[in-house]
């Protein structure tokens, strides 16, 4: 008997073990995790319904049927699925650990469509083409650079599409038959990193390209799709002009656009292709046409507007120029406009408060509306989720900016903490979408959640916009700063407990909050956000530097890098005596993980608690569902550590 104790003491070791390592959540392999405590799974238990939602989006109709392709995630990514009907089965037909989000059918048959993805979050998208019959994927693309904005010609023998190819960081433009990838060529080379084909014109001997500078200044160019010759179509000015978007009229006579030239905001517009005049379609609107799609017959443009950050869908006849109506539709976003070939049918996603993103149509005979997906919502009760409420406050020098608030239930009472958090961009803008995971801070914790849109923020004209380029960035700190002043003076608010967090450069103001505003908040979570633009700048990928210098500033002049350096918060750092989390993707081509790394080093210099978490096979954000799950585990631990207690 006494020769088998030692395997009996070993079966007892490792189910005490396992039984002990069955109580916490153990981060992956792909994880590298400092400073967070163990996570009990107890809390997974509860927070897990939050993050069991999904959402769908649509991708695109399939040319000869009723019938389309949409993204949406069953496992741990978002894959290609098709939906032959209004309600219909979803049939994966893409399996990969990385997310397949964008697909196009040929747009003459339905034999196959191509796709792109990249690996690990790095974002260098390849092109491949998936045969419906057989299953089979082709790669399209060199499989090493950076290829974007693929569009077809209506003759479904051709796509253009950017690539950083020749040399990582200029963007040229490649024509390819993607039945015959050995057809792929370099139709132009071309210097910057801003350049997309939008648009082949209907003989298939034009191509519509833009150019974007900055986020206030781009031009569209028409470009020969044999020789690759290009004339400019927008003229340069001493003011800047910002178009978006464009596709050729049916008789290839003029193009659609959307642009601020003239206005506050971005209009709908025509443009001559031979006098370049411009006429402006949706003067009487003002708000932002955040985008459009033109019916292939050519008498319809369906678009949206963003009207105080929430969707609003149009209809505009080409030849009267008369608005149709369009039937009541949930407040909230709406995006991803496409026709069908049908000409009948409007495919569009929408989401709101309650409800996750999801594929409608709309018959525009009938003014018909149909659901083509149901998103689960990881068994929520989502009519019982709050609406949101559209708040202004009044900033240091007297302009109104704006944002949202979520107030927690009714059940919790008293001053109830904060949670702000800033989009990124920073041309961005918090819109009134599904909140997903951030219902579990109103429904479970009763903790209220701000988003606010500081200037530089889009969706409030270009003065707006361009309020906090350059040495004007401290200007949106201040922004947050009268924020606070807000929630004091509110008293269902409890100003002492406030927490500051935000993604991108929603993650470079959340530092800059805590480094200017420490005595203000209770603590904060950085979100792969830079810690000084100067170092964000030389490192960030050579195809981005040009765009981002224009937003920022040039670190090359030395005033500039002097004010730069001067604003970091890294070298400010020595002020954030507040607990920080600090989240970073190691791939990541936008924000380098050493912006984050360097700032978790120098900030626990101060004693301060720091927490960090490196997602080896992440990018820009994280993407995959067991991380991301990991990432807000750890985040409600950091929340219930030092922001409730």
């Amino acid at each position: 008997m006494i020769k088998y104790v030692p395997r009996l003491l070993a079966v007892l070791l490792f189910t005490t073990l396992c039984c002990a390592q069955s109580d916490q959540i153990v981060p992956n392999e792909n994880l590298a995790v400092e400073g967070v405590p163990p996570i009990p799974s107890s809390l997974a238990t509860s927070v897990e319904r939050y993050g069991n939602y999904r959402g769908a989006s649509l991708t695109s109709w399939h040319p000869e049927r009723r019938e389309m392709l949409i993204s949406t995630r069953f496992a741990d990514v978002p894959e290609i699925h098709l939906v032959k009907m209004p309600g219909g089965d979803r049939s994966q037909l893409t399996f990969y650990p990385d997310p397949v989000t964008a697909a196009q059918f040929n747009p003459k048959s339905g034999g196959f469509f191509v796709f792109s993805k990249d690996v690990g979050g790095g974002e260098f998208y390849q092109f491949y083409r998936y045969d419906i019959d057989s299953g089979d994927v082709t790669l399209l693309t060199d499989g090493k650079s950076r290829n974007v904005g693929m569009v077809w010609a209506r003759s479904g023998e051709r796509i253009a599409y950017g690539s950083t190819r020749r040399d990582g960081n200029d963007v040229d433009i490649w024509v390819m038959d993607p039945a015959d990838p050995k057809s792929d060529h370099m139709l132009a080379k071309l210097d910057g990193g801003g350049w997309q084909p939008l648009d082949w014109s209907p003989d298939r001997q034009k191509l519509l390209v833009l150019n974007e500078v900055s986020a206030e200044e781009s031009y569209l160019w028409v470009m020969d799709a044999n020789s690759g010759e290009k004339t400019l179509l927008t003229a340069k000015g001493d003011v800047k002009v910002n178009y978006a978007g464009g596709q050729f009229s049916k008789d290839g006579k003029g193009i659609y656009t959307t642009t601020d030239k003239d206005s506050e905001f971005h209009r709908l517009t025509y443009i001559d292709l031979t006098t370049k005049q411009h006429t402006y379609l949706t003067s009487n609107i003002p708000w932002d046409v955040d985008e459009f799609d033109l019916s292939d017959h050519g008498k319809m443009i369906a678009f949206v507007t963003n009207e105080d950050g929430f969707g609003v869908l149009h209809l505009l006849e080409t030849t009267t120029r008369r608005e149709q109506s369009v039937p009541k539709l949930p407040k909230g976003i709406i995006s991803g406009v496409a026709w069908n070939k049908n000409n009948r049918d409007l495919g569009f996603n929408l989401s709101s408060a309650r409800s996750s993103s999801d594929v409608y149509s709309l018959d525009v005979g009938t003014g018909n509306v149909e659901r083509w997906t149901f998103s689960e919502t990881g068994g929520l009760n989502t009519t019982n989720l709050p609406e949101t409420e559209l708040i202004h406050w009044k900033s240091w020098d007297g302009r109104m900016i704006g944002g949202f608030l979520y107030r927690p239930p009714t059940k919790f009472a008293g001053k109830r903490p904060v949670i702000v958090n800033i989009h990124g961009g920073p041309e961005g803008q918090f819109r009134p979408g599904f909140l997903g995971r951030n219902n579990y801070w109103l429904n479970e914790l009763g903790i209220a959640v701000i988003f606010p849109n500081v200037r530089g923020s889009t969706g409030y004209g270009k003065t707006f916009l361009s309020l906090d380029n350059g040495f004007l960035r401290e200007g949106s700190y201040e922004d947050i700063g009268t924020l606070l002043d807000w929630i004091q003076q509110h008293p269902d608010l409890d100003s002492s407990r406030v927490m500051i967090t935000g993604g991108s450069y929603g993650g470079f103001m959340t530092l800059a909050v805590a480094t200017n505003y420490n005595h203000r908040i209770c603590c904060s979570v950085d979100v792969v956000g830079p810690s000084n633009l100067v170092t964000f700048l030389e490192h960030t990928s050579g195809y981005r530097q040009d765009l981002r210098r224009v937003e920022y500033g040039d670190e090359r002049d030395p005033k500039m890098r002097e004010f730069l350096e001067r604003i970091a918060p890294y070298n400010k750092a020595k002020n954030i005596t507040k607990p920080l989390f600090v989240i970073a993707g190691k791939n990541d081509p936008r924000v380098p993980a050493s912006e984050s790394e360097q700032m978790v080093q120098i900030v626990r210099q101060n004693g301060t608690p720091v927490w960090w978490l490196l997602g080896k096979n992440e990018g820009h954000g994280f993407r995959k569902k067991q991380n991301v799950d990991y990432q807000f585990y750890a985040t409600v631990l950091f929340v219930k550590e030092y922001l409730l207690k």
